[in-house]
């Protein structure tokens, strides 16, 4: 078994007034899939309203991220599945849902 992370950027997702909240609806359906089928570990979208904090070592907190890397955003799902043929297919699930393309990693 391997854990997958399966994610988009805010950017990509692009719904039309209205069909917002549908998408919420679907996008849940496919997280509960995931648990009945007992391969969810974790997902969640990054709140943008919130800045980010970038902490040293020495505990020093700064505002904003790394300034160099692109913005963090978007949603992000990790299921634990036994090959990467099921990852793209739970993949493929949620980019119908979210109707927008998903990237697909493994993870350690």
């Amino acid at each position: 078994m391997a854990r997958y992370l399966i994610s988009f950027p805010s950017a990509a997702m692009v719904v039309p007034d209205g069909e917002l909240e549908a998408v919420g609806r679907a996008a849940n359906d496919v997280v509960e899939e995931a648990k009945a089928a007992g391969v969810y570990v974790f997902a969640c979208g990054i709140n943008e309203d919130v800045p980010p904090a970038l902490v040293s070592a020495d505990g020093a907190v700064s505002a904003g991220g790394y300034p160099w890397a692109p913005p963090l955003n978007g949603g992000f799902t990790v299921l634990e599945l036994p090959s990467r043929e099921e990852a793209v297919t739970w993949a493929a699930r949620i980019a119908k849902a979210c109707r927008c393309s998903q990237e697909l990693r493994v993870v350690a």
